[in-house]
Parts: structure tokens; sequence; C-alpha cells
């Protein structure tokens, strides 16, 4: 019989005590049972601590990393892909849920399709966790070419293949680094397979940095400009292709559930 493999699952937490332990739950429920849960604590100051202590003290498959002081999302994340032992890799934000057949059935989809990473279509929810009757649909197929234009892969429902491409880390920006990790990785693999079925649910929190559309623009242009590396010029023409995707294209993808 096939060994079932390890998946490492990255849970970055700050200030989280109101929803960590649904998305935990999220974890503990799911059908592939083969997984470790590391979750790095952003200097938290609220209970945050507390609530993880008790999960991980009744499963050992959770692990908590904590910073002295408040690094961002980007470095807490990859401080977890350093620890981390699977085979896999993926990640869920502490505000955030899987659907119980979401690692499974990205495992399967991997297998049968050889992939080095895949993602999926993904539910909204409010921030009380009602459903919005809304959904984020996965396109099939995903290059390069596409990804550069806006980002496309929820990072709720990204995983990669730790044995086929190794460790992959994200750059330091507070905001937009899991589109540059995944942008990393379809520059070396140039496309990949997405799967329709959602897999997992959007929590929108009202007062976000990543609702705020407008404050997110700084760190677009940073993935142009300091992570990819590309003259001044070049940055502020592909963010007037962003904004076209974004405003034109990529809003096809919310679709009524």
């Amino acid at each position: 019989m096939e060994e079932s493999p390890l998946v490492s699952v990255i849970m970055p937490a700050y200030n989280s005590a109101e929803f960590i332990a649904e998305s935990i739950q999220s974890v503990l429920h799911q059908f592939h049972s083969n997984w470790e849960l590391l979750i790095i604590d952003d200097a938290s100051e609220d209970n945050t601590v507390e609530i993880i202590e008790k999960f991980a003290s009744e499963d050992p498959r959770i692990q908590l990393f904590q910073n002295k002081t408040n690094q961002g999302t980007g470095i807490s994340r990859n401080i977890g892909i350093k620890e981390a032992q699977g085979s896999y890799i993926a990640f869920l934000d502490a505000d955030d849920l899987w659907l119980p057949e979401k690692l499974e059935t990205q495992l399967d989809f991997m297998k049968s399709h050889d992939l080095e990473m895949t993602y999926s279509s993904y539910y909204l929810i409010n921030e009380f966790g009602q459903e919005l009757q809304k959904k984020i649909q996965a396109l099939p197929i995903l290059s390069y070419k596409k990804l550069l234009k806006s980002n496309y892969v929820g990072n709720l429902t990204g995983i990669y293949s730790v044995e086929k491409l190794g460790k992959i880390y994200s750059p330091t920006l507070r905001k937009r680094q899991d589109w540059a990790l995944w942008l990393a990785i379809l520059k070396r693999i140039e496309s990949t397979k997405g799967i329709i079925e959602p897999l997992a649910k959007y929590r929108i929190r009202e007062n976000s940095i990543s609702n705020n559309k407008t404050a997110l623009l700084k760190y677009n242009y940073l993935i142009y400009r300091e992570f990819l590396k590309y003259s001044k010029l070049k940055s502020l023409v592909k963010m007037g292709v962003f904004l076209k995707e974004h405003f034109f294209i990529k809003k096809k993808q919310v679709v009524s559930k």
C-alpha cells in the first residue's frame, strides 16, 4: 500500500482569536489526515496564542512558533516553510477555512495530472462566516504569462510539491508576497492546472488591508519593481496591464454559487 504523503500546512496568525479556532478545526476535519499544521504567531496582542496552545496540547500534529516582534505575513510564512517536513506545502490564513475534501482532492489531482503545484476555486464568506452565495472560479489552466497580469491563485487553495520543486520562499513584503511565491513557481514550471471544484472559503473582512484595493496598489507595483527587478518604466507599464486585467478580465471569475 502506497504511503500517504505528509502535507505541511503553513498558517501565519496575528490577533486572530476571533477566527483561528474555526480555521484550525477545518484542518483537523480533513479527509487526508497525514498533515502537520505549523502556526506562526506574529506577536499577537490578544489570546491567539492561548487558543493555539490548547489545540497543540491535544494534537501533536499542531506546532506553534512565536515571533518576538511583529514581522509580517511574508516572514512568518517563510518561518513555517523552513520548519516544514512535508512532501507538500499548503497555506491557510488564520481566518479562512478549508472544506474537508481539500487536501485529498488536490493530492489526487496532482498525482493523476503529474503536477508540481495546483490551486482551486473557493467560496466567499463574510466576517461572520455567512456564505455570500459567490465563488471565485479557478482558471482551468494557468501560465506564467497570465499570472504576471494578476494573481489568479487563491493562496488558501495553493499547494506545491517539495519533492519536485524544493522549498520555495516568499519575499518579505507585507502584502502580495503570496503572488510572488506563485510567480516564482510558475516561472519554473511555465504552466499548471486548476481544480474547478471549490475547496475552501475565503473570509472577507471589512477593515483588512487585503480588502483595501487602493492600498494594495503599492504592493502590486513592488512585485514588479522589487521582486521581479523590472525597471520603473516597465513596472508602470505592467501596472497598467494589471489594472486592465483586474477590472475588466478578472472580475469574470466571481460567479454566483
